[in-house]
């Protein structure tokens, strides 16, 4: 029997940044996925059991509730010998951290202007908006270009969350030609996207 419920959906990116860590860490076989369906304006009360904030993912492991996807991530970190996804010193350790925080942003930022373009009724929605989220997706992806060596070796939490991002680009801004902008950073999102774990959890064609 599982010792663990992930509370997921196939196409969300954070999850799918836990399912990646599960299994670079051989802990998804202890792990049981549960699917779920879920928007901001239609709540899963499911989820709503595990997560005050009604999000996914969700992590149910000895009678706690973790979430979100950084807390379940570092916890899965916790519990396996193997090496490390999150460096535990030095500058390694902030690099990846830092990796993490600019891939959260991003995808923030672009869930954001996937609700307003997908999800609010067409006469509401704000186009200075949506603009002002891509401006921010187009932040982070000039920076992680700057960055592209760093982004280079093995897997971390960092890259893992990286590669998680660009792979929800792909998934609902295909249009928006982000490969072309940023060639270093594709090069690598093309390598790491042949990772089993990574290659394991793509999300379902649009």
């Amino acid at each position: 029997m599982a010792k663990m419920k992930l509370y997921y959906s196939p196409s969300s990116p954070y999850a799918r940044k836990v399912r990646v860590v599960a299994m670079e860490t051989k802990l998804d076989k202890k792990i049981e996925l549960v699917n779920v369906a879920l928007t901001p304006v239609a709540p899963n009360a499911d989820v709503d059991k595990h997560n005050p904030i009604g999000k996914i993912p969700a992590l149910s492991v000895k009678g706690m509730d973790l979430f979100d996807s950084p807390v379940i991530c570092e916890y899965l970190d916790t519990q396996h010998k193997g090496r490390k996804l999150f460096p535990r010193k030095g500058r390694d350790r902030w690099v990846a951290l830092r990796q993490q925080a600019m891939a959260d942003g991003l995808l923030d930022a672009a869930l954001l202007a996937r609700y307003e373009g997908a999800l609010r009724p067409e006469e509401k929605r704000w186009t200075e908006w949506s603009q002002g989220q891509l401006k921010k997706i187009n932040g982070v992806l000039g920076q992680l270009e700057a960055e592209a060596k760093a982004l280079k070796g093995k897997l971390t939490i960092g890259t893992i969350s990286v590669a998680c991002a660009l792979g929800y680009l792909d998934l609902r801004f295909g249009d928006m030609g982000w490969k072309d902008k940023y060639p270093k950073l594709a090069k690598w999102f093309a390598q790491t996207s042949k990772t089993p774990s990574i290659k394991a959890t793509a999300p379902p064609a649009a």
